[in-house]
């Protein structure tokens, strides 16, 4: 059995691989196990983890840091291009409020550190470390460690204590604190979790916008023998006449299409402006054009090819050229009017009315390639990935600062994957990914994350605790996450009334928590979480950093 012995203890890649894949299968496994109907999904990972490295399983250090560190960036960056595209209109509609939120954390962090130095007696420098691990902020503590390193260096003789002993043993419950806080703010305020998925969906996408297709007939005076275009002022939205019906005969409609009385028009508008259309045009037909026989059929056409992503509809001319209209675009899930100004995606599906043979020379235009789609972008991924890291690796000189403050392997990565999601398309840099895919790389970058960091927490974990000032520390932590989170949480949800889940995303933001995000989005089932997390993030990571030296240069 040497060879098990080996395999267990003996540091190797089969050793390191064997007790990662442990780790993280107990982990997934006991996090489904409901308790009170609360399951922590794949945050128990770090609990495994904290298991696995008490009992004195260790991988190379080296080995578990890149892990750690490649695993967070997998994570932050498949964030990123998820939430990107819709990432600067939700910035323009709420950043600011969550990004004062966001600061009002990091603010009353920094006061119950100083409350707790001046009450208990403790060090600064060591309770800036407990901070750190309450916050799960790992380069707020190197900021800290620098900071204390430079003083040493100025001070030979003054004694430094090992801080990096209070983040492991915070750090934990940094975790679950601000878990338990979104579980409390949700028990609390009786939040039901699909009635607010549905308000969150329905403030990013109103009712009101969303298309309708209506077959009205011409009976209006005003409107007889004017064509479409002498009409259109009256469209406030976007609205489009997709196909007429004059005498039994359906025909594709365009902007000098002749109003005649009797006639049947098909319209897609936003729903808020149908009933004015119809005054407008005439009275509401009893049958639907769009299912009338004839040679006109709709398709819907995926948008696959790389050249026109970015481009606008009008841009493409399609309607012109194939003598086609295209009625409404699906993105995400959500139908849209397919205005003439709409910037194509990828992955976007095109309603089209027309004949087959027109409908299918456009989609070669298109793309139409379930393929291609399914196609892995790597090139995209990891040239993003090369420039987030040297952007996360940029030190950021501040005068009175002792330390360079950098984005690290996170926000580098995060920041980028947004403004390649969004912008990519104009270097050739297609980044679009199936949501499966994304999630696949999500889901393994997190676990890796978090086995990582509690195998290497695990092993100082319980000796900490059973010296007594373990307990202790502990105890200091879970009041420096609880109370900054738990009355800006409440604050946000019961006076200004904001989405549950964009809280959840604000906590986990303001905290630089990507598993407590990671819980967030198990419950959400949307992108809400993730688009707060990403706008709060940069500014806070930096907050943390310049905190964690503030406090060690004011107080040490």
């Amino acid at each position: 059995m040497d060879w098990f012995n080996d395999l267990l203890w003996k540091e190797s890649v089969a050793q390191t691989i064997f007790l990662y894949s442990i780790v993280i299968a107990i982990g997934v496994v006991l996090g489904k196990l409901k308790i009170y109907k609360i399951s922590l999904g794949i945050t128990f990972v770090l609990f495994a983890g904290i298991a696995v490295g008490h009992f004195g399983f260790k991988v190379n250090h080296y080995v578990l840091d890149f892990i750690k560190d490649f695993g967070l960036i997998l994570f932050v960056f498949s964030i990123g291009l998820q939430v990107g595209p819709g990432f600067f209109s939700s910035f323009r509609k709420g950043g600011l409020t969550l990004n004062l939120l966001a600061m009002s954390i990091v603010f009353l962090g920094a006061v119950t550190v100083v409350v707790l130095h001046f009450i208990t007696g403790m060090s600064m420098p060591m309770m800036v470390g407990i901070l750190s691990g309450a916050v799960t902020n790992t380069p707020g503590l190197g900021a800290a460690q620098q900071a204390l390193k430079q003083i040493t260096e100025n001070n030979p003789g003054v004694d430094i204590p090992n801080i990096g002993l209070g983040y492991a043993v915070t750090y934990p419950f940094g975790v679950l604190g601000i878990i338990i806080t979104m579980l409390f703010i949700r028990k609390i305020t009786r939040i039901d979790i699909k009635k607010e998925l549905e308000v969150y969906n329905e403030v990013q996408h109103p009712y009101e916008a969303l298309p309708e297709k209506v077959s009205i007939i011409v009976s209006n005076p005003e409107v007889f023998g004017k064509k479409v275009i002498e009409f259109s002022h009256y469209f406030k939205n976007d609205a489009i006449i997709s196909r007429v019906m004059h005498n039994d005969v359906v025909e594709l409609a365009d902007s000098h299409t002749v109003f005649v009385e009797g006639d049947t028009v098909l319209l897609v508008a936003h729903k808020i402006d149908i009933p004015a259309l119809i005054k407008l045009i005439g009275k509401l037909s009893d049958s639907d054009l769009a299912t009338h026989p004839g040679k006109l059929t709709t398709k819907q056409v995926l948008v696959s090819n790389p050249r026109v992503i970015g481009k606008t509809l009008g841009s493409l001319k399609l309607r012109s050229r194939f003598s086609i209209n295209i009625t409404r675009i699906n993105r995400a899930g959500i139908d849209l009017v397919a205005s003439r100004s709409i910037q194509l995606q990828m992955g976007d599906k095109l309603t089209i009315v027309g004949d087959d043979v027109s409908i299918e020379n456009a989609a070669q235009i298109i793309g139409n390639s379930i393929k291609r789609l399914n196609e892995p972008n790597l090139f995209p991924l990891f040239v993003g990935i090369l420039i987030g890291v040297l952007f996360g690796s940029i030190p950021f000189v501040i005068p009175g600062i002792p330390t360079p403050i950098k984005l690290g392997m996170a926000g580098g990565p995060l920041i980028i994957a947004i403004l390649l999601s969004k912008y990519g398309y104009k270097f050739s840099l297609i980044s679009y990914t199936t949501p499966s895919a994304n999630l696949m790389l999500r889901e393994i970058g997190i676990v890796l994350f978090l086995a990582s960091v509690g195998i290497k927490a695990g092993e100082n974990f319980i000796p900490t605790l059973a010296s007594g000032d373990g307990f202790i520390w502990m105890g200091y932590g879970a009041i420096i996450t609880l109370i900054p989170i738990m009355i800006v949480g409440l604050f946000t949800k019961l006076i200004l009334k904001r989405n549950f889940f964009e809280i959840c995303g604000l906590l986990s933001g303001s905290m630089t928590d990507p598993p407590a995000l990671a819980f967030a989005n198990s419950i959400a089932q949307s992108e809400a979480p993730a688009i707060a997390y990403a706008t709060v993030y940069p500014l806070v990571m930096f907050l943390r950093i310049i905190t964690a030296q503030l406090l060690i240069m004011m107080f040490a």
